[in-house]
């Protein structure tokens, strides 16, 4: 058999139900293998990007790696920022790209990019594939590494002579990579001692805690400690509890910023301390001792120099630190502080995110763009529980929303799955509306127009005196009519009222939806 049908094979073997990606003519044999294989669905993006993309929500909202394919040249190049993003927020996924023949490989050949090289820094791993006999090992090693430790994407890159070659499927198993635990008994009770002595705990929850979510609730029942979170660790402590203050950083609540301060014992659960979330690496917790629990040990002392350090899997970690803990009658020293209402009858931001939020009574997969509105999204919603927020954390990817509500939607049929969009963001990647048609994916567009880069433009107004170079988007697109253009069902609202209306008949409806919201 063709070393395409031995790679398709393979991903079955994996486990693999969806593919993203965008044919082209060094991965022809590709998909030339995958029309006789309905038992792998594959998705036709519009761009090689919004693949990427999907594969990334495709992973988040389920936990398993996503799959992105693309040809060689510009293909394999569009999927850059998408891994990058997935690198940035430690997400599972295989990117799979053709390549030329071994024969015109670095010879500047018709479409021929040195993709490994090009994606080494953002990638947990990558590999070259140029003999056929290598293909599924390789695959199969890739989908182990992407998905164990702390995950991230690794790139596999195939000549076109491997693709097409006669080869043998083995159906082999590979030994999988399953110890990530380093820590021993005296980092444990050394950690132990730490959190006994302490008369204020606080407990910071990042993206490595997700999986670990009733380990983190009982440490701070046993602790009396209230809970901060980054932005990839919403979800992990439920958002409506008393212990709950918010997130961490530059856009997060006073409260959590209090907190970190007065603070004497500071519990980092599966955070890699990003000047995001920290703000000033000098001045966090400066007075306070911390024990840093992460399964990465190159994020152990980078940023901070903690006081006890766990290197492993944290709900390992956290399940071997509880019995050390003893439960004392002590009180929680600083409790979520009641938000002020703020409704004023406006239609802004908040009003928008409040309605949706009360008409899927919070339970809803939501995606988000990144800019203003991301950080209004974060700051009304309360996320109760892991894999409910898709969000580029680390790289800030604008225009990664649309493809990973459709990655995310089409895993999770159920659910219902909003993308939050600003105008700006959705200008980057709104051809993905194409695909949400052609697969009836029927996710939520939400985008608020301001006419503006918002984020962006407040700043030039804090630091800039207010002069707003290219901030300002003054034209008179019309995203109702593109939503229409590309089949979509599309909703203007200039008002609370009308937006009330369009997000219940939007509810309502099994299509994909694009709203509006002129602000």
């Amino acid at each position: 058999m063709k070393g395409s049908e031995i790679l398709i094979r393979t991903l079955i073997k994996e486990g693999v139900d969806t593919i993203f990606g965008y044919p082209g003519s060094a991965v022809l044999d590709i998909y030339d293998a995958l029309y006789d294989h309905p038992e792998i669905r594959h998705i036709l993006t519009s761009h090689e990007q919004g693949a990427a993309h999907a594969a990334d929500g495709y992973a988040r909202s389920t936990g398993r790696v996503g799959v992105c394919l693309a040809t060689s040249g510009p293909g394999a190049t569009n999927l850059v920022t998408g891994i990058a993003t997935a690198y940035m927020d430690s997400i599972p996924m295989v990117a799979i790209t053709g390549n030329v023949s071994n024969s015109l490989l670095g010879k500047d050949s018709f479409q021929e990019v040195d993709i490994a090289g090009v994606t080494m820094p953002i990638t947990k791993h990558n590999f070259i594939v140029k003999d056929v006999k290598d293909i599924e090992k390789t695959v199969s090693r890739a989908f182990d590494i992407a998905g164990s430790g702390r995950p991230g994407p690794v790139l596999v890159d195939i000549t076109t002579d491997a693709i097409s070659a006669e080869g043998e499927f083995l159906n082999i198993e590979i030994s999988k990579s399953n110890d990530h635990d380093h820590f021993t008994k005296d980092d444990l009770k050394a950690a132990a001692k730490l959190a006994n002595a302490s008369k204020k705990p606080l407990i910071y929850a990042g993206g490595g805690a997700s999986g670990a979510s009733m380990q983190l609730r009982m440490l701070a029942e046993l602790l009396k400690a209230p809970v901060c979170d980054s932005l990839m660790g919403k979800g992990a402590f439920p958002g409506d509890d008393e212990k709950y203050l918010g997130m961490l950083g530059i856009h997060g609540t006073d409260a959590a910023r209090e907190a970190v301060k007065e603070c004497d014992l500071l519990i980092a659960v599966g955070v890699r301390f990003s000047d995001r979330a920290t703000e000033n690496f000098k001045t966090i917790s400066a007075k306070s001792k911390i024990i840093h629990i992460d399964i990465d040990p190159a994020e152990i002392n980078k940023n901070i120099i903690c006081t006890a350090a766990l290197n492993g899997d944290a709900r390992n970690v956290l399940t071997a630190l509880l019995p050390l803990i003893k439960e004392k009658e002590r009180k929680l020293w600083r409790k979520a502080e009641n938000a002020k209402d703020e409704k004023d009858g406006s239609f802004n931001g908040k009003s928008i995110i409040r309605e949706l939020f009360r008409q899927t009574k919070g339970d809803a997969i939501v995606v988000t763009d990144v800019g203003k509105h991301q950080m209004t999204t974060v700051s009304e919603w309360k996320f109760l529980k892991p894999g409910q927020l898709l969000t580029s954390g680390g790289l800030g990817t604008m225009g990664y929303g649309l493809g990973a509500s459709i990655g995310a939607k089409l895993a999770n049929p159920d659910k219902t799955v909003l993308n939050i969009a600003g105008d700006g963001c959705f200008r980057m990647n709104m051809n993905e509306l194409a695909t949400a048609n052609r697969y009836k994916v029927a996710v939520i567009e939400v985008i608020l127009d301001n006419h503006s880069l918002g984020l962006v433009r407040d700043l030039q107004d804090e630091f800039y005196e207010g002069r707003h170079s290219c901030t300002d988007i003054e034209d008179d697109v019309d995203f109702v009519k593109i939503a229409e253009a590309m089949g979509v069902k599309g909703i203007r609202a200039t008002n609370n009222e009308e937006f009330k209306k369009a997000v219940k008949e939007a509810l309502g409806l099994n299509e994909p939806v694009v709203i509006e919201c002129e602000l």
